[in-house]
């Protein structure tokens, strides 16, 4: 059996939010192209993202969100939606498939046909609400996966990881206080979305870090916190929100990780869905703007995971 899966979908590239707009089309190209380049491209089992469906969006999300968004769609140039999210006329499709990306990751990986996936879609999905997109996403793609895996194939316990910049406010929005659920992340604070510490439910371990913590404070957090808790639940799928973004190149963020950092991390989130979920791992990408770092990054990632 191969190792991993890599999905994705053209349509993830037409959507665009402007020229100037730091999650723009080229993320996706920059990671194709370095992949390529680094001759892992011929290890991977490509796969297509699907649309998710309305039944499978609205585990999630609200009915009136989903129809909101759709009238949304503009048939020419770009709509905002708030500061930084914006739709032109290919954004919905590639909302559905970001979404149907990890649907068909947690199918490919619970039907044991690979044993991880990784999603290299957009637009990301981890701010998006139950009922808002924000933060220039739509649907939340880490929350339908999750929900699809609970629903879908009746897993009791399912831990989702985000160590991106930012706070995955959307995924506790969707998840708080489901006891199925485990959340750990670390983002910098004070950061937007200004979320995380202010009482959050049993379930979600938020770890903040200060503006230029490093990837041994990282580490730290991880090994000393993060991973306890994670043993302790024996979650029987890993979902990670690979966001790039607090990598020291990235301007939008003030956090220092390195390559090795991530690569780091996806192995002991690999150890642990080895010991309590048969391996399996589904991650999407969620943040990253610098475009070399971005790819480098998802690189050292996918080596991990698919032992490359």
């Amino acid at each position: 059996m191969t190792s991993t899966a890599f999905i994705t979908h053209r349509d993830c590239q037409l959507h665009d939010m402007g020229s100037y707009h730091p999650e723009s089309p080229e993320r996706l190209t920059a990671i194709n192209d370095h992949m390529i380049a680094q001759g892992l491209d011929s290890y991977l089992i490509y796969h297509d993202a699907p649309q998710a469906t309305f039944q499978q969006l609205k585990r999630v999300h609200t009915a009136t969100h989903l129809e909101r968004l759709k009238r949304a769609s503009p048939e020419l140039g770009i709509v905002h939606l708030d500061p930084d999210t914006a739709m032109n006329r290919h954004t919905w499709q590639a909302a559905l498939r970001a979404a149907g990306a990890g649907v068909l990751a947690v199918d490919l990986v619970m039907k044991g046909e690979v044993r991880s996936a990784f999603c290299s879609v957009r637009p990301p999905g981890h701010h998006a609400e139950r009922a808002s997109a924000m933060g220039f996403c739509f649907f939340n793609n880490i929350a339908v996966a999750a929900a699809h895996a609970l629903e879908a194939y009746k897993l009791a316990r399912v831990a989702v990881v985000d160590f991106d910049v930012h706070h995955g406010n959307g995924t506790e929005d969707c998840f708080r206080a489901d006891p199925r659920v485990l959340m750990v992340s670390t983002f910098q604070h004070p950061f937007y979305p200004y979320s995380g510490t202010e009482s959050p439910a049993p379930n979600m371990l938020n770890v903040p870090l200060a503006r230029g913590a490093d990837g041994e404070e990282f580490r730290r957090v991880v090994s000393d916190l993060w991973m306890p808790r994670l043993y302790e639940f024996r979650p029987e799928m890993v979902l990670i929100s690979a966001g790039f973004d607090a990598h020291y190149e990235d301007e939008m963020g003030g956090l220092r990780l390195l390559e090795k950092d991530y690569a780091w991390v996806t192995g002991q989130l690999k150890l642990l869905a080895e010991e309590t979920a048969q391996g399996r791992i589904v991650s999407m990408l969620e943040g990253g703007y610098a475009l070399s770092a971005l790819a480098r990054c998802v690189i050292a990632h996918l080596r991990v995971l698919g032992d490359l």
